[in-house]
C-alpha cells in the first residue's frame, strides 16, 4: 500500500508540474534563454562567463578523458584556457601520461560542470597540438613561479620525494632567471569538437539537453534535443 500511495503522489506531482511549465518546455525542437543560439562556442563562453560569477573555484576546469595504446581510459582534471571560434584550448607537458594518450588516438573527449548553476557541457573531438606564438604568449603570462615549475616537473614520471622537487625549483630558478622561456616539452593542445553537448538541471530529473553534431570537422553542425 505504502508504494502503491508513493507512486500516485509522484504521479500527481508530474501531472502538476507539466500543466505550469510553459509549452515550451515540451517541445522537442525548442531553445530559448540559456540554449538560445546556433553558435555553440558563443553559448559556451557565456556559460562560462556566468560559472565564474558563481563558482567558488576554478570555473573553467575541465575533467579531460583520453584512452591509451590499450583501449584503457583515462581521466584528470585540467583547466581551459580558451574557447577560440572553433576549438577548446589547454595546457600541459608533452611528456605527461595524457599528452602520450593524446599523441596516441588524437581524439579526447571532456566534461565541465557546474554545481552552483545546475549545469554542463560535454565535448568529445580531435586534438591537435598547440606550440607556437600562442603558447609562448600564454606561457609567458604566468607567474614565474609556475613558469619555473614547469621546467622543474617531469610530469607523471616516479619521483623520490617533495625534497627532491623542490630541489629541482631552486636549481631552474637559478639557471633560468627571471624570464624563463617556454619549455620545448610544454605547451597546449587544442580540441576541436565533433560533439558539443549542452545540459542543464531540470525537476524530476526531465533535463534539457542539447546536442551539436557533426561527422567532420568544417561541416555544419546538425542540432538535436536529447531525452533526458
Amino acid at each position: 500500500m505504502r508504494i502503491k500511495r508513493v507512486k500516485v503522489v509522484e504521479a500527481g506531482l508530474l501531472k502538476r508540474y507539466l500543466s505550469i511549465q510553459p509549452i515550451r518546455r515540451i517541445i522537442m525542437s525548442d531553445r530559448q534563454g540559456k540554449f538560445a543560439g546556433e553558435n555553440p562556442f558563443e553559448i559556451a563562453r557565456v556559460w562560462l562567463k556566468e560559472a565564474e560569477l558563481a563558482e567558488v573555484n576554478d570555473p573553467n576546469a575541465m575533467a579531460l578523458s583520453t584512452v591509451d595504446a590499450d583501449g584503457l581510459p583515462n581521466v584528470r582534471m585540467v583547466l581551459l584556457k580558451e574557447i577560440e571560434d572553433s576549438a577548446f584550448v589547454f595546457y600541459t607537458n608533452y611528456n605527461s601520461a595524457k599528452a602520450e594518450e593524446l599523441e596516441y588516438a588524437k581524439k579526447a573527449a571532456f566534461v565541465m560542470h557546474w554545481k552552483s548553476l545546475q549545469r554542463q557541457i560535454r565535448v568529445r573531438g580531435i586534438v591537435e597540438k598547440e606550440d607556437g606564438v600562442q603558447a609562448d604568449n600564454y606561457y609567458t603570462s604566468r607567474s614565474l613561479k609556475s613558469r619555473i615549475g614547469a621546467w622543474a616537473s617531469d610530469q607523471s614520471s616516479p619521483i623520490e620525494s617533495r625534497t627532491n622537487l623542490m630541489a629541482k625549483v631552486a636549481q631552474f630558478t637559478k639557471t633560468k632567471g627571471l624570464n624563463p622561456a617556454r619549455p620545448p616539452f610544454w605547451g597546449g593542445y587544442r580540441i576541436s569538437p565533433l560533439e558539443i553537448e549542452f545540459w542543464a538541471d531540470g525537476s524530476f530529473r526531465l533535463h534539457d539537453r542539447f546536442q551539436w553534431a557533426r561527422k567532420k570537422i568544417g561541416e555544419q553542425w546538425q542540432i538535436s534535443r536529447l531525452s533526458p
